[in-house]
């Protein structure tokens, strides 16, 4: 993996990150959580590709198709277990 294809997936998975925030909406924790989660999805996801040896959308050695995949099933994921209410007693 090269310098510039990191760094163009950790702006990749930030902007996922940011624009999944901005449908959900959200206080700043959230943007934090969002992005966070886009990133762990997002390398998770062109892991994965990269061990099972499946190419999707790839871009140079990042395999973008993937690492999209992986970050919106994080996302997604992380969004509707953030939904849990904590009640107080």
């Amino acid at each position: 993996m090269t310098l510039p294809a990191l760094l163009f997936g950790m702006v990749l998975a930030s902007a996922y990150g940011t624009a999944f925030h901005f449908w959900k909406g959200g206080s700043l924790g959230k943007l934090v959580l969002y992005v966070v989660l886009a990133w762990v999805g997002f390398w998770a996801g062109h892991l994965l590709g990269s061990a099972l040896g499946w190419t999707f959308a790839a871009i140079g050695p990042l395999n973008a198709g993937m690492a999209t995949l992986g970050a919106a099933v994080f996302l997604f994921v992380g969004e509707w277990l953030g939904r849990v209410e904590v009640s107080q007693r």
